[in-house]
């Protein structure tokens, strides 16, 4: 998939430290995750790794050679009821926002996920402010279901998490084949 001279790709293994770098800004300027020390590439790419052996998307956006941003969908949870449901990560180099890449990345997962049978996507958005990841799901058919308040304390205060939800495919119309 390509616009705007980015193209969205399956990431690679020589992609991993520019996913550490992008997520570790995160970790320290925001709330995108609720980690405070950025892991090392190693455990990025043990992560990666066990994304990918699950068979679930893990997509890297690219411009001009250079890794702008990343998205990857993982289980929702770990219990068996909960197979049919994952939910997304998306992280953006800080440069690139507002190019409209997190729209490419989270689009083409949700494709792929559905072409995988899930039927369910659920975003955990941290806190109430990070407004531009809010919009980018509702944009993307997500609709918010609920906020925990207070769940996280990190930059030393209480973060609430929104939850969004959307359906994949036919949802839960039908039972699964």
């Amino acid at each position: 998939m390509s616009g705007d001279g980015v193209i969205i790709r399956s990431s690679r293994d020589e992609d991993v430290p520019r996913f550490a770098a992008i997520y570790a800004h995160h970790v320290l300027n925001g709330l995108a995750s609720f980690e405070e020390v950025p892991p090392e590439p190693q455990e990025i790419a043990r992560r990666r790794g066990d994304i990918l052996a699950r068979g679930l998307p893990y997509l890297a956006a690219e411009a001009d050679g250079k890794v702008l941003g990343y998205c990857y969908a993982g289980p929702f949870r770990p219990r068996v009821a909960y197979r049919y449901t994952l939910e997304d990560s998306i992280y953006i180099d800080p440069a690139a926002v507002g190019r409209g890449i997190g729209r490419k990345l989270l689009s083409a997962v949700l494709a792929r996920c559905e072409e995988l049978g899930y039927r369910r996507m659920v975003a955990v958005i941290g806190g109430r402010e990070t407004i531009p990841s809010i919009r980018l799901h509702a944009a993307l058919g997500f609709t918010e279901v609920g906020v925990l308040t207070g769940v996280g304390f990190k930059f030393g205060r209480w973060v609430d998490s929104v939850l969004m939800q959307r359906a994949l495919g036919p949802g839960t119309d039908t039972l699964p084949g």
